[in-house]
């Protein structure tokens, strides 16, 4: 053996009592800056049947960006090549284009991989699949880089090296593709060279010298990498699998460490390709190697067995120099190892070395170890990431990786749960269990319900940044689609310290007896959702002095008055959980709630809603109660049907019992009228809505009936039944149009005018036997559109003017929840087993989409958004190239000339450039420099001296006249003449002919600041032909009714430029006085056509 090894030497480092290095290094110096709507008819709409379509052509790819890298850590943008790009050429939707995928930090069992750059920071690497994402510690683990292009397969294996990344990925299947990518910066560099019959799935790769190594299922691969070509494989006997586990060891030159399912260790030589040695298990039931890591001091290997033990192994002497017993009840086998490397943390005071931690895929837990005289478990840090799948019913759990960073006192980890964690250590006073010190996390289960924030009251210019998700992990998360480091989840309480106390962190009996889980002390999960900000008292909201989530009607004394809050706000979120309690929430904290609202009849919560002033909550069950709850005390104010008293009871109980007497089935065409009390729903209340004015509430059920109540009495004031035709299952209000999208169990939604409420659009996504049921469904910001989910993964959109189904995109997984941003820009998705939110971008924001009316067989099979957002800027792209798209789209709306003499037109000038032109002034102001540009002090010897013209500008200037180089030098200078010329030109010609179509239509073509050049240089000298000139054509314009809105704009720029030279002559004062005089004339007209219009809609939309 020691013969055989080739390149040790001896050990330069002092040995501790157990064999470690008593290496010093500096304290952890980077953690000292890281703290921180027209009234519409009721019509049925379905599908078109299925037309022959044609697909869109890819774009052309672009040139790779390769941009030098550096060694600050900023995320850039990134230009991919899409001949590389790995994004299934499949249709896309035409109004919805993937954007990116929020939420995913950790999702994957492929360990993490870290970085130190320099002596400030570490850069740490997940992998969310077929991306990888770069997290910088010294800003509190904020991101960095995301990877482009995707690997084609999902990855298995990462390693960072030096400034690379290495990503190993392949499917699973036998045939399936497979590689090793490398990153650099987020930038995809190169990639290994494989050999002819190709690679296993690669599980762990490791860098040593000059060598990278890569463990399979059975072989070992080698590359060299300075050339990254292919170099060997290694290919031992023994029948036994590898387990997957492979490392080097320090002074070990070319000598690799590889596991086996046998429980065996192999020493090979990588640059020979000979194995050397076998280190056998110390006994034959100790399962395969699942963990392999070098200690310290040299020559020592820690070698973890699936039984259970670890055991400090001396590859020297080949004998066993240490046994850990880590088997517990549950016999979890440790899969990861690490050792401290900065001298301190074992002994009584935490001055000595010898750290240990380890952890498991089948525990949450990290266990530290003292590894001096003979080796104890000193701590365990309980609950450090989230059970196991197997314990917490199907929520990802389990630890993948534990790392202590090199010299720092930090140890970093990462879970199934879908989270990243630093932990630091404290050395006064001493404490062997660390403290969290950053995290950054998602759901760890697929999410279930979406909600955008409404806009602020106040105005904030955050509309539509917001989303809010749960999960089935009982988590509530808030995402910030601007900025990745601000999403955060709402905390629910010390659940930590709750643990604590019951002793679900220590195992105790009592725990273990009721089945008590960490999980259980978190409330179920959200099933129902409603927010409203206009109470919101953002971070400056003081809770109080009560706890979280009490029960109203148990609080008595000045708790119930809550003063503090009553100051700044109050709580702006209410979720219903499947049980009879809906809960509140701080948006402003980002934290729990003082309240617990019980359902009146003891059933559990079905909907929930917010009143528009953020003042009050409604509560619906699934025993047909609504009952109203004040968030400002908590208190219970009414019943929908209202309470009534024993008297007033008994009378209604007369009175219909008379009424069933004298009237019997005696029909009566006026609206009926209910009585208080009456109206209760015989079904769950499925939903629930406030108009915006807080004078209506509207609620739905599934006894097929949709209720309006009077908000301030809670009596009945219409319904509207439905029974036994459908069923409805939920309710969707939108504000300013006053419509209610209903979804019924027929697979259609229904929608209703709640002003006249009357039924004015049934969408159906198909008329077959077999219904499509609607999973959720949302309004657009601007009422106009309903975008549904359906349970044949489908986003379909509906136009409500028209009713018709203008586009739908087939996702490759159900959905569970959508939502549309308020701001219209995004729409939010949530699939069947996906801990990621996907984001689709609108495309309509930007250009031009058709609207035509699709069949069924027009649906867009997409694939889903990706966390680095590739895939989405081709269709973006294509959004540009609008050739053969606007060719196909038969009901593309012509560009036509004025309809009639009579209609006030306005023109097809994009709004931007008329209002830039009145503010012209202002953006040359703002956009002034705050100084002149200052000359260096010293030039260097190569630069010319001040006021000295360079070689390049002396052959510019001594360039031909008719030289290209002189040409381009005076193109600019000659542009605006050029522009000025033509206007005075077609001013002249206006003069004369009296005809000025030709000078209005060349004014409008020109840009904002060429258009307030021809304006300011018109001719201010006598007799003032060309201002006379300029008034009578706009004075024409309006008498034709043509481009009313630029006709105010250029005579609002023509008196600011020249009003003191209007005022002093009459002649043109008196052309602006019949320009004024026309101008109002239309403007009387149109105001009067206008209010007609509006009298007679307010008329018909009436109830009579």
């Amino acid at each position: 053996m020691h013969g055989k090894h080739r390149g040790s030497h001896r050990d330069p480092c002092r040995r501790s009592k157990w064999g470690l290095s008593n290496l010093m290094l500096p304290p952890p110096n980077f953690f000292v800056t890281a703290c921180i709507r027209a009234p519409l008819q009721h019509t049925r709409h379905s599908p078109p049947p299925p037309q022959p379509t044609t697909t869109l052509a890819m774009v052309g790819p672009k040139k790779q960006n390769t941009a030098a890298a550096g060694p600050v850590s900023k995320r850039q943008k990134v230009q991919v090549d899409r001949r590389e790009s790995s994004a299934p050429a499949l249709r896309q939707s035409k109004i919805f284009a993937p954007f990116r995928t929020v939420g995913l930090v950790s999702p994957t069992a492929v360990p993490f991989t870290t970085l130190p750059l320099g002596k400030t920071t570490f850069q740490i690497t997940t992998s969310v699949g077929r991306s990888l994402q770069t997290y910088d510690l010294k800003r509190g683990l904020n991101l960095v880089f995301v990877t482009r292009p995707q690997t084609p397969e999902d990855i298995t294996a990462t390693l960072a090296w030096k400034k690379l990344v290495f990503a190993a990925w392949g499917g699973s299947e036998r045939d399936a593709e497979r590689g090793v990518w490398i990153f650099q910066r987020g930038k995809k560099v190169g990639e290994l060279e494989l050999p002819l019959g190709g690679i296993e799935n690669i599980t762990r790769l490791v860098v040593l010298g000059e060598w990278i190594v890569a463990c399979g299922t059975s072989k070992v691969e080698v590359w060299k990498t300075s050339t990254l070509e292919h170099y060997t494989t290694l290919q031992g006997a023994s029948s036994s699998k590898l387990s997957g586990c492979i490392t080097n060891m320090p002074t070990y030159l070319n000598k690799i460490f590889v596991g086996r399912q046998d429980g065996s260790v192999e020493i090979w030589n990588v640059s020979t390709g000979k194995l050397l040695f076998t280190l056998l298990p110390p006994a034959a039931d100790f399962g395969a190697v699942t963990a392999l890591q070098p200690t310290p001091a040299l020559s020592l290997l820690a070698i973890a067995y699936e039984s259970g033990p670890v055991t400090i192994h001396d590859v020297r002497a080949d004998k066993e120099a240490l046994r850990l017993n880590t088997g517990s009840s549950q016999k979890a086998a440790v899969t990861s190892i690490s050792f401290r490397s900065d001298g301190l943390g074992a002994g009584e005071d935490g001055r000595d070395d010898g750290v240990m931690a380890t952890a498991s895929h089948e525990s949450g837990d990290i266990v530290f170890w003292d590894l001096n005289k003979g080796g104890r478990k000193v701590a365990t840090l309980r609950g450090a990431h989230g059970p196991p799948p197997s314990a917490s019913g199907g929520v990802g759990g389990g630890i993948s990786k534990i790392e202590f960073l090199a010299g720092q006192a930090v140890i970093v980890s990462s879970g199934l749960d879908n989270t990243l964690k630093s932990w630091i250590f404290d050395e006064t006073p001493f404490s062997p269990v660390p403290r969290i010190l950053h995290q950054r996390g998602g759901h760890a289960a697929p999410v279930s319900t979406l909600r955008f924030l409404p806009a602020n009251a106040d105005g904030a210019d955050d509309t539509g940044k917001w989303l809010l998700s749960g999960s089935k992990d009982r988590s509530l998360w808030g995402w910030s689609l601007r900025r990745d480091g601000q999403s955060t989840e709402l905390s629910q309480g010390a659940i930590q310290k709750k643990a604590k106390k019951m002793g679900l962190l220590h195992g105790s009996s009592d725990s273990s007896k009721h089945h008590v889980k960490l999980e259980d002390l978190k409330a179920p999960a959200i099933t129902c959702m409603a927010c409203s900000l206009n109470r919101d008292g953002g971070v400056g909201t003081m809770p109080g002095v009560t706890g979280i989530w009490n029960n109203s009607s148990k609080v008595k004394g000045d708790s119930k008055k809550a003063t503090e809050v009553n100051m700044t706000g109050w709580e702006s979120i209410v979720t219903g959980h499947g049980d009879k309690t809906a809960r509140t929430w701080f948006w402003g904290r980002k934290r729990a709630g003082r309240w617990a609202f019980d359902t009146g009849d003891g059933t559990e919560v079905r909907s929930v809603a917010i009143s528009p002033c953020g003042t009050f909550a409604l509560i619906g069950s699934a025993g047909g109660s609504i009952d109203m709850y004040n968030l400002q005390s908590g208190q219970h104010r009414r019943r929908f049907p209202a309470r009534l008293t024993p008297a007033e009871a008994k009378k209604y109980k007369l009175h219909q019992l008379q009424l069933e007497e004298s009237i019997g089935l005696e029909t009566d065409s006026a609206p009926r009228t209910f009585a208080k009390g009456e109206g209760k729903h015989k079904g769950a209340v499925t939903g629930l809505a406030i108009d915006s004015l807080n004078r209506t509430v509207i609620s739905c059920s599934d006894d097929g009936k949709i209720k309006f109540w009077n908000f301030a009495t809670g009596t009945l004031l219409h319904e509207v039944d439905w029974y036994p035709m459908v069923k409805i299952l939920s309710l969707r209000y939108h504000p300013n149009s006053d419509l209610v999208a209903l979804s019924c169990d027929d697979g259609s939604l229904r929608v209703l005018d709640t002003t006249t409420r009357k039924l004015i659009r049934e969408l159906w996504a198909t008329r077959t036997s077999t219904p499509i049921t609607t999973i959720d469904y949302t309004f657009s910001s601007d009422g106009r559109w309903i975008i549904s989910a359906s349970s044949d993964s489908t986003v379909r959109v509906w136009d409500l003017p028209t009713g018709h189904l203008i586009d739908a995109m087939r996702l490759p997984k159900p959905i569970n929840s959508v939502a549309f941003s308020p701001a219209g820009d995004f729409l939010a998705t949530g699939l069947e087993g996906e801990v990621g939110v996907h984001i689709f971008t609108n495309r309509t924001l930007f250009t031009h989409v058709p609207t035509r009316q699709i069949a069924e067989g027009d649906v867009a099979s997409v694939a889903a958004p990706t966390a680095s957002g590739e895939g989405g800027e081709n269709i973006v792209a294509l959004a540009e190239e609008e050739g053969e798209e606007e060719e196909e789209d038969v009901t593309a709306v012509p560009v036509m000339d004025q309809l009639s003499e009579k209609i006030t037109t306005l023109s097809l000038v994009p709004k931007s450039r008329w209002q830039t032109l009145l503010h012209l002034d202002v953006i040359r102001a703002r956009n002034k420099p705050k100084e002149a540009p200052k000359a260096p002090e010293h030039a260097p010897f190569f630069l010319p001296a001040v006021g000295e013209k360079s070689d390049a500008l002396k052959s510019l200037d001594d360039a031909e006249p008719g030289s290209r180089i002189s040409s381009s030098a005076l193109a600019s200078r000659s542009s605006a003449a050029t522009s000025t010329n033509e206007f005075t030109r077609l001013l002249a010609h206006s003069e004369q002919s009296g005809e000025h179509t030709r000078l209005l239509e060349y004014l409008a073509s020109l840009p904002p600041s060429a258009a307030d050049i021809a304006i300011r240089t018109l001719d201010t000298q006598e007799p003032y032909t060309e201002l006379r000139t300029f008034i009578t054509a706009l004075t024409a314009r309006l008498q034709e009714r043509r481009d009313y809105e630029l006709v105010q704009a250029w005579m609002s720029v023509f008196l600011r430029l020249h009003g003191d030279v209007v005022v002093r002559d009459e002649a043109l004062v008196g052309l602006l006085r019949k320009w004024q005089e026309e101008s109002k004339r239309e403007r009387e007209r149109v105001g009067g056509l206008v209010g007609y219009s509006v009298g007679v809609v307010g008329w018909v939309r009436s109830a009579r």
